[in-house]
């Protein structure tokens, strides 16, 4: 009798119920694989292609719904079929809205399994992928010189903007990472009265310290060794426009001096020179670090910091602001879909789901790297199988048992042996170094 094609993963912590599936599936010429736990099962489907998984609800330490959730996102093409022996009309919700294809009551007759086992291969092969409208049709209320989204946040940010947009004061731009403080300080500048002039940005933690001063400032010919020629710094490139010091938190003390005395006497001295010369330049300094806390620390000059204070903007995490995340996704589509050629590309309900639900630690700058990866690695149609791993359902196995017998540590190292050789157990043996007899009779 010739085994058919599907592997089918059975999981339940009753090792009778296992055993009774296993026959009545091998019956019907299916390649089997058991697992008495969720942990067992998930080191099965990190070695073994499974084509479908049977799994049972109520079992200790992990359940079968939250086996249902990973699998969902993780092998998003495999069917999942559940069984339970104390049936409910609420379990059996959650476990179809988890994922799986249909519901069993334990006892159920041979045909009943047959018919369930065959229905899930059969929906499997008609699944239909549920989309999201094409291009251009998720609405956007604001989007305000790339700053897109419907928050009430980013509705006061653009407000603030339109506030501080034509006049020269001092802005300080705080907040996490990735949440846009260069954007925010190019809208200031590009829909002001400053939009012709230049925009210079200075990355403070990117210039070494030793030069931070000649950079920013300029020098004279012969100020040190290798300036031939006198040279003017970005705060001179700037003038009549904006400079944008980004990180300003990492700027060392003797820079933050020298920054003070260009709040307070618009003026610079270049390096190597006595002479002050007058400048007129709008400054926009951002930092991802607290600069109030800084100053408590001695770390960051107090008077600079009301100097750079006076007009503050706080920007607010992608995490507490989940209303922009599909227009922001939206966005990105139309952008990288034009970069990569892609004008077809869409992405799935499913995927956006995801999406929304993690917690977007790098902010809108990881958000745009994802969209941008997952469009480079699909075709038309963004699904599961183009979500990182990391932003998928993990499940937590919680703390090891240690209370084991040396006999069950055995039994699930021969099963994950087992699963990684496609249960060949001649294989099997030759791995574990035992022999094929020996392997039998310790998964028994």
């Amino acid at each position: 009798m010739n085994l058919k094609k599907e592997n089918i993963l059975i999981v339940d912590d009753n090792y009778d119920m296992l055993d009774l599936l296993q026959r009545n599936l091998k019956a019907l010429n299916y390649h089997i694989y058991k697992a008495s736990s969720v942990n067992e099962a998930l080191g099965i489907l990190k070695y073994t292609s499974i084509d479908l998984l049977i799994t049972d609800l109520n079992m200790p330490e992990i359940n079968g719904i939250e086996l249902i959730k990973f699998t969902e996102e993780h092998y998003p093409l495999m069917p999942k079929l559940v069984i339970t022996g104390l049936p409910s009309i609420n379990s059996a919700v959650i476990s179809i809205q988890a994922g799986a294809f249909d519901y069993l009551v334990k006892p159920f007759t041979n045909e009943e399994l047959k018919k369930a086992v065959e229905n899930s291969f059969i929906k499997t092969r008609n699944k239909a992928k549920t989309l999201l409208p094409k291009k251009n049709s998720i609405p956007i209320d604001n989007n305000y010189s790339g700053i897109v989204g419907n928050s009430d946040q980013l509705r006061d940010l653009i407000e603030i903007i339109k506030r501080v947009k034509n006049n020269m004061a001092t802005v300080l731009i705080q907040g996490d990472s990735g949440t846009g403080k260069e954007l925010i300080a190019k809208a200031i500048h590009y829909n002001g009265v400053l939009a012709k002039m230049p925009f210079i940005t200075v990355n403070c933690g990117g210039i070494p310290e030793g030069l931070m001063e000649s950079e920013l400032f300029g020098y004279v010919k012969g100020a040190f060794t290798g300036a031939n020629e006198s040279r003017i710094g970005l705060f001179q490139a700037a003038s009549g426009g904006t400079i944008f010091l980004d990180e300003i938190g990492t700027a060392s003390l003797s820079v933050q001096t020298r920054l003070l005395r260009v709040l307070q006497e618009k003026e610079i001295t270049r390096v190597g020179s006595q002479i002050p010369e007058k400048l007129n330049v709008r400054i926009i300094a951002a930092s991802n670090t607290d600069l109030f806390q800084m100053v408590q620390k001695n770390a960051f000059r107090e008077d600079l910091y009301y100097r750079l204070n006076v007009v503050n903007i706080k920007t607010t995490p992608l995490r507490e602001r989940k209303e922009d995340i599909i227009p922001i996704i939206d966005t990105f589509l139309k952008k990288y879909s034009i970069e990569y050629d892609k004008p077809n590309i869409s992405i799935t309900e499913k995927a956006i789901e995801i999406l929304l639900r993690y917690s977007w630690p790098g902010n809108v700058r990881e958000l745009e790297n994802i969209i941008q990866r997952m469009i480079i690695m699909s075709d038309d149609i963004i699904d599961i199988q183009q979500i990182p791993e990391h932003l998928k359902y993990h499940i937590s196995s919680g703390e090891i048992n240690i209370l084991k017998s040396l006999k069950e540590y055995e039994k699930e190292q021969i099963l994950k042996v087992l699963a990684a050789v496609d249960n060949n157990k001649t294989h099997a043996a030759k791995i574990l170094q035992i022999d094929r007899k020996t392997l039998n009779q310790k998964i028994i």
